[in-house]
């Protein structure tokens, strides 16, 4: 019975490395770069003084970067060939913003510690920091991560979700990542934050359905609004704010707005209509408290998807770059 326990415990522990979870602490730095949630905070901050826009970049970054190869800063590889993960069509909207943020606090940790913070570490740190310094929960984050080895613009489509996405379609790409449909709808609140361009949500103002041009779960005043940014074969760089209530302000007003049928996306929306996922939507809505929580709680499992830790990967003097073979 002894022997079988061990066996039981020794399996479990496997199963935990395959899935490169439970390898992440809590002050992996401490004695390594003991700094190192100061200095990020720091270029946080820096940036944010100067553009607004790296709050939902940052978020969005690391959402990106975890749902394909996992949170191994692979989204962050410059490729002169343009075939690297950033260059995939579902990335090329990534704000700028978010990558500054993570080059500078690199450069500066370079500085005061080379070659020890990984790039996703310090992805996953500014990503708490934005959040937290816009109005969110504050988070301790689980550190450890080392940057992946592969990043290629193929391995991106059909692993991150889309604008059209109906609630079985979420949940489906969210659980593949051992992500719950509460996660999915935690995570879903960082669209209080951020701007979306017109032609992620064309369809639902001008091509719903034949009969029904406009989707009829949006709010005619809202869809109106949104047309008057949105018109037909509007400029492709336009955007529009994600929540039109407090657009930089990160809240639990986002589900506020489902309620009212603003929701910009249909993967927006449903979470409303959608009789499974909707009091989920009333609860956040109306208890901000327990939105942060789940938000905090959804945020440390996102960050443990597909890690490499030990020694795998490596830690990248370069975040933009892999080391150069040795």
């Amino acid at each position: 019975m002894e022997t079988r326990r061990w066996l039981y415990l020794i399996l479990l522990v496997l199963m935990m490395m395959a899935r490169g979870e439970g390898q992440l602490v809590e002050n992996f730095y401490g004695s390594t770069c003991p700094k190192v949630e100061d200095i990020v905070s720091e270029t946080v901050r820096t940036k944010i003084k100067q553009t607004n826009v790296t709050i939902p970049a940052t978020l969005r970054l690391f959402f990106h970067d975890c749902f394909v190869e996992g949170c191994d800063a692979s989204v962050l590889i410059a490729s002169a060939n343009g075939d690297a993960e950033k260059d995939a069509e579902d990335n090329l909207s990534l704000a700028g913003d978010g990558f500054d943020t993570v080059v500078r606090a690199k450069q500066a940790l370079e500085k005061e510690c080379p070659g020890v913070v990984s790039c996703a570490d310090i992805l996953a740190l500014a990503t708490r920091d934005v959040v937290f310094q816009a109005g969110g929960p504050r988070y301790q984050v689980e550190l450890g991560r080392r940057d992946g080895l592969v990043s290629q613009k193929s391995r991106v489509a059909g692993n991150l979700p889309e604008a059209k996405f109906d609630l079985d379609q979420l949940n489906s790409i969210f659980s593949s990542n051992n992500l719950s449909q509460i996660d999915m709808i935690a995570l879903s609140g960082a669209h209080t934050v951020g701007f979306s361009h017109c032609k992620q949500f064309a369809n639902r103002l001008y091509s719903f359905t034949p009969s029904s041009p406009v989707d009829p779960s949006m709010d005619s005043n809202y869809a109106s609004e949104i047309m008057l940014s949105c018109p037909q074969n509007v400029d492709p760089s336009v955007a529009v704010n994600m929540d039109p209530l407090t657009p930089v302000v990160f809240d639990n007003v986002y589900y506020q707005n489902l309620l009212a049928g603003k929701g910009l996306f249909t993967s927006d929306q449903v979470l409303f209509t959608d009789p499974a996922s909707r009091p989920t939507v009333n609860d956040f809505a109306s208890n901000p408290n327990n939105f942060n929580e789940a938000f905090k709680t959804a945020m440390t499992k996102l960050g443990r998807v597909g890690v490499k830790t030990g020694t795998e990967g490596e830690i990248r003097k370069d975040c933009t770059s892999f080391n150069p073979a040795r």
